[in-house]
């Protein structure tokens, strides 16, 4: 069930607000309990046979954490850690990457072997993460507090992020579902909601979903494609997946907030970055702060010695982990070490010269750099790739090929996509502008 389906908007959403503050007056832990229930169902809309996969990994991390949590010893404490993080990341390996890894055997050893062909269970990619998250804060002794088996089940499943983040923190969520206020309606927090919706619908359906239809002509024709097209085509994927995630998000943002949940911020406008570092500063923030925290920063702490290549070799590494965690494929792999590769190129920058560039040259030229490497993460095979950059370096010629259907109204979409990238404040703004009310009705 997509936040942007007919079936969602109108009657599941309206039902889960209306019993979820009616079952708020008469119960302490009732909102927990139907919350609950609402996201198993919004997950099994998708697919009911997988239901039980998540249910499974919701029971068994609710057990390793409590496990972490009430053993004193460190040493014991530290092997339940990493136990169950070997545990998720081999659930999430098994479903997500198993064909790719036997389709590369059989390439490199020339066998046969069959693939499993296993069902890809909904955001597995999301909760896993924000799972180890999780684990990792209760051996930190952050998340101190007794866990009810309801509170972390609401964590894992809250329908509002489940399906593409943010990647939230559980003390950062459950401080507010505990809060006795907001289980009242807010005035403000519901119109601000509402309107940050309907900003990430026009961002879906109207922007994204357009510029796919573009998209689609020129990946699918990319053979010997020319200048102009190959430009508009990577032009128009650059937006259409930052417009698409992005609405999503804002969609999540503000279904949260009808439910006086706000959400931690995902994109802080990425396409005005003046750098590699400063782009995953602004884009998918959540997963960077992941990134940083959670395998950054104890990978630097577990060398003896630390000094410069040995930072930048884990920062590579750490970005071929994020263009895996994208998908089964050696072309997001490839994204993820050419964003590697970017960050390093700053810190030697930033090293070796002390002046900065003028910031809307370097504006320009990230975005040129973000724009080539979504090549990557867009394409169905290497080859499709290197056409479309060929294209754009003039070398498959100029003559216009008329690839493209509707290119005028392509063209305008394409034309406010990008006034609204530069010229318009983002939905953080607008949330920050309107501080959220305490006062309930």
């Amino acid at each position: 069930m997509l936040f942007h389906n007919p079936v969602f908007l109108f009657i599941f959403l309206p039902i889960v607000l209306l019993l979820y503050y009616y079952a708020s007056k008469y119960s302490k832990f009732a909102h927990e309990y139907f919350l609950v229930v609402a996201g198993f169902f919004f997950y099994a809309w998708w697919n009911i046979y997988l239901s039980p996969l998540i249910i499974i990994s919701i029971i068994v991390n609710f057990y390793f954490g409590n496990l972490i949590k009430n053993n004193l010893e460190k040493n014991s404490k530290k092997i339940i850690l990493m136990i169950s993080i070997f545990l998720n990341i081999l659930f999430l390996a098994i479903f997500k990457y198993a064909d790719f890894v036997i389709e590369n055997i059989n390439y490199l050893f020339n066998v046969n072997l069959d693939l499993l062909n296993l069902p890809f269970p909904l955001a597995i990619s999301f909760f896993t993460f924000q799972t180890i998250a999780y684990l990792v804060d209760c051996y930190n002794g952050i998340i101190e507090k007794k866990t009810r088996l309801s509170q972390f089940s609401l964590f894992v499943i809250f329908f509002p992020q489940l399906i593409a983040g943010p990647i939230v923190k559980y003390n950062h969520m459950m401080a507010q579902f505990d809060e006795k206020n907001n289980r009242l309606i807010n005035q403000q927090n519901f119109y601000l909601g509402l309107v940050i919706i309907l900003i990430g619908l026009f961002k879906k359906v109207i922007l994204a979903d357009n510029l796919t239809i573009f998209v689609e002509n020129g990946f699918s024709n990319s053979e010997n494609i020319e200048f102009y097209a190959s430009w508009l085509t990577s032009l128009s994927f650059t937006f259409q997946i930052y417009f698409d995630f992005s609405g999503y998000v804002d969609m999540a943002t503000g279904i949260a907030l009808l439910f006086n949940i706000r959400l931690p911020t995902n994109f802080n406008s990425p396409y005005k970055a003046t750098s590699i570092i400063n782009f995953w500063q602004k884009w998918h923030i959540t997963l960077a702060n992941f990134l940083t925290n959670y395998i950054y920063y104890p990978w630097v702490k577990s060398l003896k010695e630390a000094n410069f290549f040995k930072i930048m070799t884990i920062i590579f590494c750490v970005f071929l982990i994020a263009g895996m965690w994208h998908g089964p494929s050696w072309l997001f792999l490839i994204f993820g070490a050419l964003h590697g590769l970017g960050l390093i190129t700053n810190h030697i920058f930033r090293k070796l010269f002390d002046f900065k560039l003028n910031k809307y040259i370097a504006c320009f030229f990230t975005f040129q750099y973000v724009n080539l490497t979504f090549i990557f993460f867009r394409s169905s095979s290497l080859e499709n790739s290197i056409s479309i950059i060929k294209g754009m370096m003039g070398l498959n010629g100029f003559e216009s090929i008329n690839y493209f259907d509707d290119k005028v109204f392509i063209g305008t979409i394409l034309l406010v996509a990008i006034i609204i990238c530069y010229s318009f404040k983002n939905t953080n703004y607008l949330i920050e502008k309107f501080q959220l009310d305490k006062k309930n009705i």
